[in-house]
Formats: structure tokens, C-alpha cells, sequence
């Protein structure tokens, strides 16, 4: 079967560039397993590990008894994935990258190739995925391989989400406050609270900013397009029909249960800390 696209989560490339950070120093990259779902067409890398190997300019020797331990242990923990295919870093594809991706068609059928540039050679750390053909003259019996490239997107769960937010946060932070900053102003994870302040900010300014160019439109100030028409009916037939005093009821109730949840959550953190003080504290004894 030809896979059309891969969707690759994050957690998948921050283990490749953890792997990548880690490695021997003699080392030039890093490969390992990547493990998923197929789904017709489409795969979806959902984990990986780093894959012990030795690579010189004449042969390349991959631990495979590791990989298949590995292998053995995340099917148990996660026994819906299954192996897909392999990763490699750095954006170069070699003759040692065909010995290896051979070792994984025998692991599953067209396994996934993909590559990640961590050299930053373009300026960004870009990710390709590949899959690999046969290909040499009718009649004879050696053939080569091809990697083809193929459509790439990087998807993400709702809680996988929160990481990505923060790392972006946290990147536009630096380039806004240059170096020489402390690390623990630059990366912070939000609390509910902050998520709901946060949403309800950037809810807003999109209402305002959709009203503003509604308000244009109907004033004849912009020409009307009928694609964004379209678009904001289909928007507000998703928005339930609600009652100003039971919305205002609902959005209390939710956020009172999030300030009570705050509240527990400090209140906990503050009763561990006096206990382990209380514990390591010693108290003299008065005879």
C-alpha cells in the first residue's frame, strides 16, 4: 500500500531532538523506531525511541536486539501502535540509509522514512518523511531504491497542545526580551485560571474584530465577500441559542469551579509543605 500523507506529533520530534542531544559524541546521527497508526492512506507516528547503532563511512550496525526489546515494550503499553517505520537526523539520505530502512520493511510493510534537520541548515529545523521504491532496468535481478517525498503535517492532541503553546510562548518571549534572561520568566505553565483568562481575552478580540469587519461591510466601506459570508453562517449555526442570564449563569458556575479547584490545589501544596516542615523540624525535649 502507497501512503498519501503522515501526521507526526510533537512528542515524536522533541524525542528525536532529545536523542539527538544525547548521543555519543562521536556520533554524527541518531536513528530509532517510530510506532503509530495506519489508517488506509494515511499514517499517524504517534511515539518513537532511539535505536542504538555504529555508523562509519564503510558499514553501519544497528542494535536490532534492542530495538525489538523496545519494540516489545511499548506494544504492551500501548498495544493499539504499531510499527511504522524509522527516523534518522540530519536531512542526508545515504547508501547506510537504505541497509537500515531494508531492516524495517522486514519490521512492517513500506515503512515510513522520516528525516529531521537538525543542523538547522535552512534556518528552520525542518522534517521530511519519505517512502522507498525499487527501481532499475526490466530483466535485471539488482535494483535500486528510491525515496520518494511525501505530504507531512504535524497534528497534536488538545493536551499535547499545552506544550506547544508554552515552547511558542516562550520563544516570542526571548526574541522579545533578547538574552541574558532568566529561564524560569521565559517557560511557565499557565494555570486554569490563566487558560481561562487567556481564551476569554483572544475570544474577544476575534469577536470584536468580526463585528468591526461586518460593520464595514454593511457600510459599504469594504466589498462583500461571499466565501466569508458563507463562512460566518456556517459559524453561527454552531453557536447555541442562550439566554443572556443562563449564559451568565453557566460561564459563573464554570469559573467559580475553577477558582475552587485553585483554591484546593493551594491549599494541598501549603499543607505538604508545613507537614514535611513540621516532620524535619526537631522539637527538644524538656525534662
Amino acid at each position: 500500500m502507497d501512503f498519501l500523507s503522515v501526521k507526526v506529533h510533537p512528542t515524536v520530534l522533541l524525542t528525536m531532538v532529545d536523542s539527538y542531544e544525547r548521543r555519543k559524541e562521536d556520533a554524527r546521527r541518531v536513528i530509532g523506531t517510530l510506532l503509530g497508526n495506519i489508517a488506509g492512506n494515511e499514517v499517524t507516528i504517534t511515539s518513537c525511541f532511539c535505536v542504538p547503532h555504529n555508523e562509519s563511512r564503510d558499514e553501519v550496525a544497528v542494535d536490532m536486539e534492542f530495538a525489538r526489546t523496545m519494540t516489545d515494550f511499548h506494544l504492551k503499553t500501548n498495544p493499539n501502535e504499531v510499527i511504522v517505520g524509522w527516523y534518522a537526523t540530519g536531512m542526508e539520505i545515504s547508501a547506510h540509509s537504505v541497509l537500515i530502512h531494508e531492516y524495517y520493511c522486514r519490521e512492517t510493510k513500506n515503512p515510513i522514512h522520516l528525516v529531521m534537520d537538525t543542523d538547522v541548515q535552512a534556518g528552520d529545523m525542518d522534517i521530511k518523511c519519505y517512502i522507498a521504491s525499487s527501481i532499475g532496468m526490466p530483466g535485471e535481478t539488482k535494483k535500486g531504491t528510491l525515496f520518494q517525498p511525501i505530504e507531512t503535517e504535524v497534528v497534536y492532541y488538545d493536551s499535547e497542545r499545552v506544550i506547544v503553546d508554552t515552547i511558542n510562548s516562550g520563544i516570542t518571549k526571548l526574541q522579545e526580551t533578547g538574552k541574558g534572561v532568566p529561564r524560569e520568566t521565559l517557560l511557565k505553565l499557565q494555570t486554569d485560571y490563566d487558560t481561562v483568562i487567556e481564551s476569554t481575552s483572544s475570544l474577544l478580540y476575534h469577536v470584536n474584530f468580526v463585528s468591526s469587519y461586518v460593520d464595514r461591510v454593511v457600510k459599504g466601506e469594504i466589498p462583500k465577500d461571499s466565501k466569508v459570508g458563507r463562512k460566518l453562517m456556517d459559524l453561527m449555526k454552531l453557536v447555541p441559542y442562550m439566554e443572556e442570564k443562563e449564559f451568565s449563569a453557566m460561564l459563573n458556575n464554570n469559573l467559580n469551579d475553577t477558582l475552587m479547584v485553585r483554591y484546593l490545589a493551594e491549599a494541598v501544596k501549603a499543607h505538604v509543605v508545613l507537614n514535611e516542615k513540621l516532620v524535619n523540624t526537631a522539637v527538644p525535649v524538656v525534662a
